[in-house]
């Protein structure tokens, strides 16, 4: 489990957002990030029993920088208030699909898929959904993934208005082939963080997302 101090030390950051707090806990962050280092390795190493491409990876090279970059930016706050990670077998930079978790008091979720690929990505996953929907349908419609994630995030930032060109407005995949991104979400409570069940709990929705990112994975090789 997460430990609740990782939890305390996000909050104080949020509330205190600047470089003098932050040296002033350098401790508490150093000792929150192992925390959270320890616990994604433990679901890495849980879950590369099933998906073998990730028993490599560390967790260490999945976690993102808390820095923010403020260089294009009108808001200048130094940090990020979360912890994120991207488990990927090529990388957390990787274009392919994978799993990622989010560690934000009030905000945190875990799940995953493709977020915003690149145009040429994005095309090629389009014409997989095209030429498979049945497989690609039976995916995010099952009643364990809906039980999970409630189904393929549809957030109006990330879905078209109108079917892409290259297909029929009444194409039979046409809710599909208006998203830009391919993610599913489960969102997790600030208590669910620091019980004992949670690596359980995560691994098991990684389970249930892997079907998705190998669908993802194969169809932009």
């Amino acid at each position: 489990m997460l430990h609740p101090s990782t939890l305390k030390f996000l909050v104080g950051l949020k509330k205190n957002n600047n470089k003098a707090w932050f040296d002033e806990h350098r401790k508490e962050y150093d000792a929150a990030r192992e925390d959270f280092n320890a616990f994604i390795q433990k679901v890495i190493d849980a879950f590369s029993k099933r998906e073998r491409s990730l028993a490599h990876v560390k967790a260490k090279d999945c976690m993102f920088r808390i820095n923010r970059d403020v260089r294009f930016s009108k808001d200048k706050r130094p940090y990020k208030t979360n912890f994120g990670t991207y488990i990927n077998a090529e990388g957390k930079k990787s274009l392919t699909a994978g799993y990622y978790f989010h560690f934000e008091p009030g905000n945190s979720f875990m799940g995953g898929g493709m977020w915003m690929p690149e145009p040429a990505e994005l095309a090629k996953v389009r014409q997989e959904i095209d030429y498979n929907l049945p497989e690609f349908k039976k995916i995010v419609t099952s009643k364990k993934f809906k039980n999970v994630y409630g189904g393929l995030s549809s957030e109006k930032d990330y879905m078209l208005l109108r079917v892409p060109k290259g297909f029929e407005a009444d194409n039979p995949a046409a809710e599909y082939l208006k998203c830009k991104s391919f993610v599913a979400t489960a969102v997790i409570s600030d208590p669910e963080l620091t019980d004992k069940c949670i690596i359980t709990k995560t691994v098991q929705a990684y389970e249930t997302l892997q079907p998705l990112v190998a669908f993802l994975n194969e169809a932009i090789v």
